[in-house]
């Protein structure tokens, strides 16, 4: 990945979280590690020319990861200020940021990719598409095929995750058992959220345009922290999850 690149930058501060993280969360590490370098894969593909327009998918990117360093940091504050002074923090990530230290190290991950892909992409999509760009259908199916590309970086990520976490001492003999099976639906129900991904954000749009997007962002909130009571449920979550789906929709607005 080019060092001079805004990706690189965004990657150099979760680092630097990750560096900084208190030895009583050290549990965090698992999902920002994964996410950490997952971010330089996507900057990896950039510099490989693997989208059609590669300077919206860093800017995309960036302030995706922007949103996650945002909830991060101001939970982190909130627990060195006090609960009455504590920074806002959206309910998915707060349940993600307070689940118990010693869940599986797969739990950790599947939190943190709930809060950070349901909740915040549709936002980090929102502040790089502007409602003119929703006008214009050859650009939003180029927006979409971009969208759509980071799937084959995710995929490609998959393994190298689940190598890190058998690694780590994290998986039992049955996870290792049933790696395969858990790899093909890992990157099935990761499919299966972005196409959700972009439902919401063209519903999030709409209420963007016509009114009421606070009220719908809500909606999404309690709806991606809803999803954590079948992250958390006993069990062999990812076939689960290849199953009865990852991601969420937005109903139509009443």
């Amino acid at each position: 990945m080019n060092d001079g690149r805004p990706v690189a930058g965004v990657v150099a501060r979760m680092r630097q979280r990750l560096d900084d993280l208190p030895e009583h969360l050290a549990h965090r590490r698992i999902f920002l590690g994964t996410y950490l370098r997952t971010t330089q894969a996507v900057g990896d593909a950039i510099d490989r020319a693997r989208f059609e327009d590669p300077a919206w998918v860093e800017d995309w990117d960036v302030k995706f990861a922007e949103l996650y360093l945002q909830a991060h940091d101001a939970d982190l504050a909130g627990k060195v200020v006090g609960e009455e002074r504590r920074s806002p923090v959206a309910r998915p990530w707060r349940l993600a940021f307070d689940a118990p230290p010693d869940l599986p190290a797969l739990r950790h991950v599947l939190l943190g990719i709930n809060a950070h892909v349901n909740y915040d992409l549709p936002q980090a999509l929102l502040a790089v598409i502007s409602d003119d760009d929703f006008g214009n259908p050859f650009l939003m199916d180029r927006r979409r095929r971009d969208h759509e590309r980071i799937d084959g970086v995710l995929a490609e990520r998959v393994g190298a995750e689940d190598d890190e976490l058998a690694a780590s001492g994290a998986k039992s003999l049955l996870d290792a058992a049933l790696t395969p099976l858990n790899r093909l639906s890992s990157q099935r129900f990761l499919r299966e959220s972005r196409q959700k991904v972009w439902h919401n954000t063209i519903e999030l749009q709409q209420a963007r345009v016509q009114g009421g997007y606070a009220q719908r962002l809500a909606e999404l909130e309690l709806l991606s922290a809803a999803k954590i009571a079948d992250l958390l449920r006993p069990g062999q979550v990812l076939l689960r999850l290849a199953i009865t789906g990852f991601g969420v929709t937005l109903p139509p607005p009443v």
